[in-house]
């Protein structure tokens, strides 16, 4: 299928946001006094991985002692650990687990003033069709229209399809990983997979991997701001560099920043905190990380 122009791209993404307003849980989620984390246009939020070393009850909490009020809800914090159950035992596990599972988190989010907009469901080559479709059915319980994925470039295809079917778009999420082709990581991977795709397969562009791929990602965001569904924002050296404490790497922060805030595109920027060491106050940290994006959009 075709790509969709940026016109009608920016009238499908809007009519996307308008429909999370729109909903019927709505109601709850003003009741419940939204925390306002929209900083000069931008809406800044947080990848819920950002608070990987606690549950999901106390990780929402952390989003109200922040002050961050938009969510990309890591799969993460909303299933068992593979590691720990098997790889048929969590395929298991999403076949069969109710989809009132998923209606309940969105509902701590709705009552904790927090908007779910993403759900992170990263399909992978070993993802069976019912698998890859579950997905849909778990974005459709969460009340979200993107999903995005740490996805192998070879499933994008089987993915399209469930995406049109069910009208969630995907953001493919790109690591540094430039030694192996079935990855995203450079500019030319996200091309390949957008080229015939549908509208519905889009791009979770996390800048710091992208910077430490050696792209620059206030060109490509210009280039492909059409096709991004969120921002991953962290702070990376180049050449496969680590990560680092925001304004300590070779990351265009600011400027990415300023880019969304100056052009007015509604894309939100989520912070992934990921260079802490082990016992490191999580909370404290993804704060700086936050006055790190405040002030560079007001200034």
């Amino acid at each position: 299928m075709s790509t969709l122009s940026r016109r009608e791209a920016g009238k499908r993404m809007m009519a996307g946001s308008l429909g999370l307003l729109c909903a019927s849980r709505v109601t709850r989620w003003v009741a419940a006094q939204r925390i306002d984390s929209v900083v000069r246009g931008v809406q800044i939020g947080a990848q819920s991985y950002s608070f990987r070393d606690r549950p999901l009850a106390a990780c929402v909490e952390a989003y109200q002692t922040v002050g961050l009020g938009e969510c990309e809800l890591w799969q993460g914090h909303v299933e068992p650990d593979e590691r720990q159950m098997g790889r048929e035992a969590m395929r298991h596990w999403r076949l069969t687990t109710p989809l009132s599972h998923f209606r309940n988190i969105r509902r701590q989010f709705d009552d904790a003033g927090i908007l779910l907009y993403a759900y992170n469901y990263s399909f992978r080559r070993d993802y069976t069709d019912p698998e890859i479709e579950q997905g849909f059915k778990m974005a459709q319980a969460l009340g979200v229209k993107y999903l995005t994925a740490s996805a192998n470039l070879s499933v994008i295809p089987r993915v399209d399809a469930y995406a049109q079917k069910y009208q969630v778009t995907v953001g493919c999420h790109g690591h540094d990983q430039t030694s192996n082709p079935d990855e995203f990581s450079t500019a030319e991977t996200f091309e390949r997979a957008l080229k015939g795709a549908s509208p519905y397969i889009g791009i979770n562009l996390d800048i710091g991997h992208f910077v430490a791929a050696n792209g620059d990602p206030v060109e490509f965001i210009r280039r492909y701001h059409h096709r991004i569904v969120t921002l991953h924002i962290k702070d990376r050296k180049k050449n496969h560099g680590p990560n680092v404490p925001f304004g300590q790497g070779d990351t265009p922060i600011a400027a990415v920043l300023r880019l969304l805030r100056d052009q007015h595109w509604k894309i939100p920027a989520n912070i992934e905190y990921e260079y802490g060491e082990p016992g490191m106050d999580t909370v404290a940290e993804v704060r700086k990380c936050y006055a790190y994006c405040r002030q560079a959009l007001e200034g």
